[in-house]
C-alpha cells in the first residue's frame, strides 16, 4: 500500500515537473511583453515590475496587427473547414466502399505525406500566378488544404475502420442513404479524430511562414508571422512589441486546443456509450 502511495506521489510529481517545463516559456514570453527592451535585456528571467498594456496600445500602432490576425484566422479556419469536409468524406469511401482501387487511392494519398509539398514550390508558384491568386489569401487556403488532406485522411481512415459496420447496417435498415449514415452515425463517432485533425492543420496553417512569405507581399494581406518581421530593424529588434504580438498570437491556438480537447472527451464518451 505505500509502494503504490509512494508510486503515485512520484508520477503526480513528474507531472507537475513537466507542466512546468512545458508552461515556462509561455510564462516567459507573457512577462516578456509587459515589459520595456531595457528590461529584457537587463532582467530576461525577471517577473515585470508594472504590468502595463503600453506594449499591446503600441502594438496597434506600430504594425497593422488587426489585419495580420485577420488574415490569419480567414486562412486557418478556411483551410480547416474545407480539410474536415473533403478529408472526411475521402475516408469514408476509401473505408466503407470495396473498389478494386481503393487501395490505390488510399496509396496515392499517402503518397502526400511521403513527399514534401516544398519541393514543389516552384511549380506552385507558377500555377498561382497563372490562376491570379499571388497576393491573395486564397492560394494560401488552397496549398494548405491540399497539404492537410494526407494525413487528415490516413487518420480518418484508420479511425472509422475501427468502427462496427453493423451501426451501418442498421441505419440502412431504417431507411438512411449513404449521406445520412455518413452525416448522422459516422461523423458523431469520430470526432475525437476530426479533433486531431482540427488541431494539427490549425496549428501548422497558423504558425507557416514559408508560403505566406513566397506568395504574399502586400502588406494588408500579410499573415501574423510574415508580419511580424516589420519589427526587426537592419540593426535591432523591437522585442517588447514583439512578445505583446506573440502572446495575442498564441491565444487563438489555445482556444482552439481547448475546444478541441472537449470535442475529443465527448467523441470518446459518445463511441462508448453507442
Amino acid at each position: 500500500m505505500k509502494t503504490s502511495i509512494a508510486a503515485r506521489s512520484l508520477q503526480v510529481l513528474f507531472a507537475y515537473l513537466f507542466a512546468l517545463i512545458a508552461l515556462y516559456p509561455i510564462l516567459l514570453m507573457i512577462g516578456s511583453s509587459f515589459k520595456t527592451n531595457q528590461q529584457i535585456f537587463a532582467n530576461p528571467l525577471s517577473l515585470p515590475t508594472s504590468f502595463s498594456f503600453k506594449n499591446y496600445a503600441e502594438l496597434w500602432e506600430a504594425v497593422p496587427f488587426a489585419d495580420f490576425l485577420w488574415n490569419s484566422v480567414i486562412v486557418s479556419v478556411a483551410s480547416v473547414l474545407l480539410i474536415l469536409l473533403f478529408s472526411a468524406m475521402a475516408a469514408f469511401y476509401i473505408a466503407r466502399f470495396s473498389f478494386k482501387w481503393n487501395g490505390y487511392l488510399y496509396f496515392f494519398f499517402l503518397l502526400g505525406l511521403m513527399i514534401p509539398v516544398k519541393l514543389g514550390i516552384v511549380p506552385l508558384f507558377l500555377l498561382m500566378k497563372k490562376l491570379g491568386l499571388l497576393n491573395s489569401l486564397w492560394s494560401l487556403i488552397l496549398i494548405y488544404t491540399g497539404s492537410g488532406i494526407p494525413i487528415s485522411v490516413f487518420i480518418l481512415t484508420g479511425f472509422l475502420r475501427t468502427l462496427p459496420v453493423q451501426l451501418e447496417e442498421a441505419a440502412r435498415m431504417d431507411g438512411c442513404n449513404n449521406f445520412q449514415v455518413f452525416w448522422k452515425i459516422l461523423l458523431p463517432l469520430v470526432r475525437p479524430a476530426l479533433g486531431t485533425v482540427m488541431i494539427i492543420n490549425f496549428i501548422q496553417a497558423w504558425n507557416d511562414f514559408f508560403f505566406p512569405l513566397i506568395f504574399i507581399q502586400k502588406e494588408e494581406l500579410k499573415t501574423i508571422p510574415v508580419g511580424m518581421l516589420s519589427l526587426f530593424g537592419e540593426y535591432e529588434a523591437n522585442w517588447s512589441l514583439l512578445f505583446a504580438g506573440l502572446t495575442l498570437s498564441a491565444l487563438p491556438m489555445i482556444v482552439v486546443f481547448l475546444l478541441a480537447s472537449k470535442q475529443f472527451m465527448e467523441g470518446l464518451t459518445a463511441g462508448a456509450v453507442k
